[in-house]
C-alpha cells in the first residue's frame, strides 16, 4: 500500500461547518492537521439556506467566535443582511441571524482554511479506518485511491454524504447535495468496528429566478440599521443591506400538495430516515398541520449579484411539475421560473449512545464526530461540535485530559450533553429552552463567558483576549458608577432594575455615562445583568451545584465491574458509554441516584 504521510497527528475528514472548525481548532494548537475533502472548492459551501444564526443558533456561533473559530468572522464578511430575532423579549432568547452571500461565503470559508498554518488539506474520498493493533484504537483512514493517512486521533465530519441519498417524485441517486457525490463505503467500515449507525432524512427546496418573482406583492424584510455584527472581532458592518420579503402558502397551495402528496418518497416509503421535526417538509407540513391554511415562505436572496432566490419554508421532495405547479399559487410567485427543483436527502448518522462528553466515539479510542453524523441538523450545530471535536482530538493527540462544556458554561455543553444522554429519533436542533441556565448563556456575553477559556486552551490569540478584558473593565466601571451615583433619592443602577427604565433615559440623563462610551451590545448586556440580578444569582446557585458534579472525573479504566450493588442496567450503560465525570453519568438512561452515591464512594469523593 502507498502511504501518502503518516506524520500527522489529527485527521479531519470532510470539509462542511464543523470539518472547518475541527480543522481550524486542530491546527490553531499547533497539531499536524490533515483535512480529507473530495473537493477543496467546496470547503465552507453551504448545502441549504445562506443564512447562519437563528434562535438559539445564533448563541452558538457567537461561542464558537469567542473560542476563535471561524463562522462568525466569515459572516461578517459576506453577510448581506443582519437582523437580531426577539428583540421584543428578553435578553435571554435574543439571537442574532445573518443572510449571507451564498458563493462569497464558501470562497472567503475556503481561502482562510487553505491558509491556516499547519493544515494540510488532501483531496480524496477516506473509504475505510484504520486501527492500531488490537483494534480499539484508531491509527488513520484508508483512501480510495489506496493511500494511507496515518495520526492518532481521527475527526468525521461527513455531514450528509454519509451513505447519501437524493430523492424527487420517482428520481433518486446516491449523492451528499445537488451535484456532489456521497461517501458510500465509510459506512461499513465503521459497522465493522461494532458502530451501529442510524438513517435520517433533509431537505432543500427549489431555488427561483429572482426576475420571475412580482415582489410588489410580498411583505417587505429588511435588516436592523445598525446591523450587529455576529463576531466580536468584528468592530462594524458598513456593507449596505439586502432586504428580503415575506410571502404565505394558501388553501390553493395546499389543495395542489395534497392531491399530489402520494408522489412524495417519503409517503411511498422509500426514505426511510426521520426528518427534522421543526423543519419539515411543505408537504409534511400541509398533511400534518391540515387545519391551518397558509405558511409562511420567506424569499430571501442568495447572494448580492446572484440570480437565485431561496424560498425559506417550502422544502420539499415533490416531483418537479407539482413543485412548479404549487409554486404558482402564491402570491408573488405567479410567473416564477424554477432555477433547480428541491430535493430530499436521507444519510447514515452514528446513534449517539456511543458518543462520549468529548465527542470520541466509545469503540474505537481516538475517533471523533461531528455534524450530522452525531445525528444533529444545522450549520451551527455541526460547526460547534466540529470546534469541540477539533479541540479534544488535538488534546488525545497529545495525551492531555479532554475539555467537557458542562450545561452551565455554554450552549456548546447543553448541545454534546443532549447527544450523550439520548438517541435523537430526529435530526437534532438547539433551542433556547433546552438551556436550563440560558440567562446566563446570552448571545451577547459569550466572549466574557469563554474566551478567557479559549485563551488558556490555546485557541484564542493575545489580542482577542485582551479585547475581552477591556470590556469586562469597562462594564465593571460602568456599573460601579451607577451603583455610585443618585437621581432623586435612589442610584441609577435602582433605577435600571426598574422595568421601564433603559440605559439610553440613563445616557440622557447623565453626560458622565454618555461619555463612557460603551457600544450598543455593551449597554444591553449591562442592562440584562442588572435588570435579571436576581434571577442570574439563583442560576449561579444552581451551577455551583452542578460544577460540583461535573468536576468529579472517572477514570478512564475505572472498573465498573468492582462497584457491588450497582443495577444491571446502570453498569451496562457505565460500560459502554464510559462517561468522563459523574455529572455525566448522572443523566444516563438507567442509572439511578443510588448508583451515583456508590460511584461517589468508590471514587473515594
Amino acid at each position: 500500500m502507498r502511504v501518502v504521510q503518516r506524520d500527522f497527528d489529527v485527521l479531519v475528514v470532510g470539509g462542511g461547518h464543523a470539518g472547518v472548525e475541527a480543522a481550524s481548532a486542530a491546527a490553531r494548537l499547533g497539531c499536524r492537521t490533515a483535512m480529507v475533502v473530495l473537493d477543496p472548492a467546496a470547503i465552507g459551501r453551504m448545502s441549504c439556506n445562506p443564512a447562519i444564526g437563528g434562535l438559539a443558533k445564533g448563541q452558538l456561533v457567537r461561542e464558537i467566535d469567542a473560542l476563535g473559530g471561524e463562522m462568525a468572522l466569515v459572516t461578517d464578511a459576506t453577510g448581506i443582511q443582519f437582523r437580531m430575532l426577539n428583540t421584543s423579549k428578553g435578553p435571554a432568547v435574543r439571537s442574532p441571524r445573518a443572510q449571507c452571500d451564498r458563493d462569497a461565503y464558501n470562497r472567503t470559508m475556503a481561502a482562510r482554511v487553505l491558509g491556516l498554518p499547519n493544515l494540510t488539506v488532501i483531496t480524496g474520498e477516506a473509504v475505510a479506518l484504520r486501527a492500531a493493533v488490537g483494534g480499539a484504537r484508531v491509527d488513520g483512514v484508508e483512501l480510495a485511491c489506496g493511500s494511507h493517512l496515518g495520526a492518532p486521533a481521527v475527526v468525521l465530519t461527513t455531514g450528509t454524504f454519509l451513505g447519501g441519498r437524493l430523492f424527487a417524485g420517482s428520481w433518486e441517486a446516491p449523492g451528499g447535495r445537488h451535484g456532489e457525490s456521497a461517501a458510500t463505503r465509510i459506512s461499513d467500515s465503521l459497522r465493522s468496528f461494532g458502530i451501529r449507525l442510524g438513517r435520517h432524512k433533509t431537505g432543500t427546496p427549489p431555488r427561483l429566478h429572482r426576475a420571475s418573482i412580482d415582489f410588489s406583492r410580498c411583505e417587505r424584510q429588511p435588516g436592523d440599521d445598525p446591523p450587529q455584527p455576529f463576531s466580536f472581532r468584528t468592530r462594524r458592518i458598513d456593507r449596505p443591506q439586502m432586504c428580503c420579503w415575506l410571502t404565505r402558502t394558501n388553501p390553493a397551495t395546499h389543495a395542489v400538495i395534497r392531491r399530489h402528496a402520494h408522489l412524495s418518497p417519503m409517503v411511498q416509503g422509500r426514505i426511510r430516515g426521520t426528518g427534522p421535526r421543526y423543519c419539515p417538509s411543505v408537504e409534511d407540513k400541509v398533511v400534518r398541520f391540515a387545519a391551518q391554511e397558509s405558511h409562511p415562505v420567506f424569499l430571501e436572496p442568495e447572494g448580492r449579484d446572484s440570480i437565485e432566490i431561496y424560498p425559506n419554508g417550502v422544502s420539499t421532495s415533490l416531483p418537479s411539475e407539482v413543485q412548479e405547479q404549487f409554486l404558482r399559487t402564491i402570491p408573488g410567485l405567479e410567473e416564477v421560473q424554477v432555477l433547480r427543483h428541491g430535493y430530499a436527502v436521507e444519510y447514515d448518522h452514528i446513534v449517539t449512545d456511543q458518543i462520549r462528553g468529548d465527542l470520541q466515539v466509545a469503540a474505537l479510542r481516538g475517533l471523533f464526530a461531528a455534524g450530522q453524523i452525531n445525528g444533529t441538523s444545522g450549520y451551527e450545530e455541526a460547526a460547534g461540535q466540529g470546534l469541540v471535536a477539533g479541540l479534544n482530538a488535538a488534546r488525545f493527540a497529545r495525551g492531555q485530559d479532554p475539555v467537557v462544556f458542562d450545561r452551565a458554561t455554554a450552549y456548546l455543553g447543553v448541545m454534546v450533553d443532549d447527544l450523550c444522554r439520548v438517541n435523537p429519533s430526529e435530526p437534532y436542533r438547539m433551542f433556547t429552552s433546552r438551556a436550563e441556565f440560558r440567562l446566563l448563556l446570552r448571545s451577547d456575553n459569550a466572549d466574557r463567558r469563554l474566551t478567557p477559556l479559549g485563551e488558556r486552551l490555546g485557541l484564542v490569540d493575545a489580542a482577542a483576549a485582551d479585547a475581552v478584558r477591556d470590556k469586562e473593565r469597562r462594564l465593571l466601571a460602568a456599573r460601579r458608577w451607577l451603583d455610585t451615583t443618585r437621581r432623586g433619592g435612589k442610584s441609577l443602577l435602582e433605577w435600571l432594575r426598574r422595568p421601564e427604565v433603559t440605559t439610553a433615559d440613563l445616557l440622557a440623563w447623565d453626560a458622565t455615562f454618555a461619555a463612557m462610551s460603551l457600544t450598543a451590545g455593551e449597554l444591553a448586556e449591562l442592562e440584562a445583568e442588572v435588570k435579571y440580578a436576581g434571577y442570574v444569582e439563583r442560576q449561579a446557585m444552581e451551577v455551583d451545584r452542578l460544577r460540583r458534579m461535573e468536576q468529579r472525573r472517572i477514570p478512564t479504566a475505572f472498573d465498573y465491574g468492582a462497584v457491588t450493588g450497582l443495577s444491571n442496567e446502570a453498569r451496562a450503560q457505565l460500560l459502554q458509554r464510559r462517561p468522563l465525570t459523574l455529572g455525566e453519568a448522572s443523566r444516563l438512561a438507567g442509572v439511578r441516584q443510588a448508583d451515583v452515591q456508590l460511584l461517589l464512594v468508590k471514587l473515594g469523593c
